[in-house]
């Protein structure tokens, strides 16, 4: 009976729940720790069916929730802007349209070194932190592209794969896809799931599907995209995330920021959850990427907040956490400024590509 009250995402009228913090050992391979247990990187269990029917999710309470985070917690002045750089750094700077060119993504690259103009970086008094976003995001056809700007920069290249964004194309030619990033010198994949596979709760079909996807993927990081906008209901959320982490996921991310409806903060508060009773259940981390309607520095500081509370400190960095955003830069930079001059610029001021 514990076991599925614990499977019960959403549950209590907005109650906050801390992860006490526990020493990540490096020597002992720990990425993250949560209630004082270290946790390891996820390699995946066997598909466990019980563990998937007893997911629930209390909607009304996961919503409440996420209002009073909204509502209560706010951050000013120095310590708004230490989160905002945080923020930056755990950034996927991306470029997925259908009419992206070289030029562009190197743009886009050059931005991702330099994501704060210069004049801001000497006002904050902030050059000694040689900030850089985590990633930039692009299609497969742009990785190598990607990779000639970005060398010796450390930021990663990731690359859109299997279909994306439907992911309907024959498994065959998704798990190809994947493995020509790969061979190209992707550092990070994100997968598109077969959302019908969900819906009909073919959960070992999904299964197989993300841990093929795992096995292409090599030493690349996995991030496995659930297309949350699709996905209908919060219990669907839950469940799906569930089985993307059992086959290996190293992240599981929200959507392909091509759905109707996006990242938001009560699909983030479930996912979220969902991670964290996995890593009390398996002794291994998975990470966490909101993507998709992400656009202002108001946003990132209530995801932020969210990974916070729900996650804990070992969860805010780009190990372990991703924005999947571009236009929010430039918002960020706006606010920046104006910390550091009393004036807001205006947006046209802050290129992205």
């Amino acid at each position: 009976m514990e076991s599925k009250i614990t499977r019960r995402y959403g549950i209590g009228e907005g109650a906050e729940v801390r992860p006490t913090q526990g020493h990540v050992s490096a020597e002992s391979g720990a990425i993250a720790s949560i209630r004082g247990l270290a946790l390891q990187p996820n390699r995946g269990i066997p598909l466990n069916l019980d563990w998937v029917e007893e997911v629930r999710v209390n909607t009304s309470a996961a919503e409440r929730r996420v209002q009073t985070l909204v509502t209560r917690r706010t951050v000013k002045k120095d310590w708004q802007v230490a989160w905002l750089l945080r923020a930056i750094s755990c950034m996927d700077l991306t470029t997925l349209s259908g009419d992206d060119t070289d030029g562009r993504v190197r743009r886009l690259c050059a931005k991702a070194r330099q994501p704060i103009q210069q004049g801001i970086v000497r006002m904050l008094g902030i050059e000694r932190l040689n900030l850089r976003v985590a990633a930039v995001c692009v299609y497969h056809s742009f990785v190598e592209t990607a990779l000639r700007t970005l060398e010796g920069s450390g930021i990663k290249v990731a690359a859109v794969s299997t279909g994306f964004p439907a992911g309907l194309s024959p498994l065959d030619e998704r798990v190809a896809e994947i493995r020509r990033s790969v061979e190209a010198g992707a550092h990070e994949i994100d997968v598109v799931i077969t959302r019908g596979h969900v819906f009909g709760g073919r959960w070992q079909a999904l299964f197989d599907e993300i841990a093929t996807f795992r096995a292409a993927c090599g030493p690349a990081h996995m991030k496995v995209i659930l297309g949350t906008g699709d996905l209908l209901t919060l219990r669907n959320v839950a469940r799906a995330s569930v089985v993307a982490m059992m086959a290996g996921a190293d992240f599981i991310k929200t959507s392909t920021g091509k759905e109707t409806t996006n990242a938001t903060l009560a699909v983030g508060l479930v996912m979220t959850r969902a991670i964290r009773e996995y890593a009390l259940e398996t002794g291994m981390a998975v990470g966490f990427k909101p993507a998709g309607g992400i656009r202002t520095a108001k946003q990132s500081l209530e995801w932020l907040a969210l990974i916070k509370e729900e996650l804990g400190d070992s969860w805010l960095n780009a190990e372990m956490f991703r924005f999947g955003a571009s236009s929010m830069l430039g918002d960020i930079e706006r606010q920046l400024e104006y910390h550091a001059t009393g004036r807001y610029s205006a947006e046209y001021r802050h290129p992205m590509a």
